[in-house]
């Protein structure tokens, strides 16, 4: 049965559109019910309202604390009953009662080769530190902000004359491969969580897997 997903967003949504797209061609055996975005009038929202997906908006701003925001956005997801709930683009930390409700069913995707630079500003800090490779990390949401069990990595060779945009772009565009090839392994069965830990294929994984882009 095909796989009910709910995106949350806060700004342009380009891995949102990647899966999007995936899940149009059939590549992804599930569905794209309804995106969020904690921002109004983003473009997230368009591409969400050009595929058929429900586009809401859950300002951030008109709820007086993190708590009482969780509990209206929690109740917004709920009415879809998703089987996935996916962070591509979504600037919030979330309360641990929200995270402890949908686990081992969110997954999020982060900028750089977790554990390092967790948080922002991750390419400034590759850089900084002379580091010759950066990448994104597919993950479990848990409570602890980017610390949740790895799933699944893409890596890109950080050149001399490479800068916070161009390895932005570079990062981003592996991004758009690996984000939706987790959610396909989701959606056929083969990702699943025991005990917290994620397992593809049966077998729990000690280290991420390392996602290679074959149209690189």
């Amino acid at each position: 049965m095909s796989k009910r997903i709910v995106v949350l967003i806060s700004g342009s949504g380009s891995n949102l559109q990647a899966i999007l797209d995936q899940c149009a061609a059939g590549d992804i055996d599930g569905q794209v019910t309804a995106v969020i975005s904690n921002r109004p009038d983003v473009l997230g929202l368009s591409r969400a309202e050009k595929a058929g997906a429900d586009a809401i908006t859950l300002d951030h701003k008109q709820f007086e604390d993190r708590a009482a925001f969780d509990a209206a956005l929690a109740e917004a997801i709920d009415q879809y009953t998703p089987d996935l709930i996916v962070l591509a683009g979504f600037m919030r930390i979330l309360t641990k009662s929200f995270v402890d409700r949908y686990h081992g069913r969110m997954l999020n995707i982060h900028p750089s080769l977790l554990p390092k630079y967790p948080g922002l500003d991750t390419h400034q800090r590759a850089l900084d530190a002379g580091d010759h490779e950066a990448g994104a990390t597919v993950h479990l949401v848990t409570a602890e902000l980017d610390g949740g069990p790895l799933i699944a990595q893409a890596k890109v060779a950080i050149s001399e004359d490479d800068t916070v945009q161009t390895l932005n772009r570079k990062v981003l565009a592996q991004e758009h491969h690996l984000y939706p090839e987790v959610v396909r392994w989701f959606c056929s069965g083969r990702l699943t969580f025991a005990e917290g830990l994620p397992q593809l294929d049966g077998e729990v994984l000690q280290f991420p897997y390392l996602f290679t882009d074959t149209n690189a």
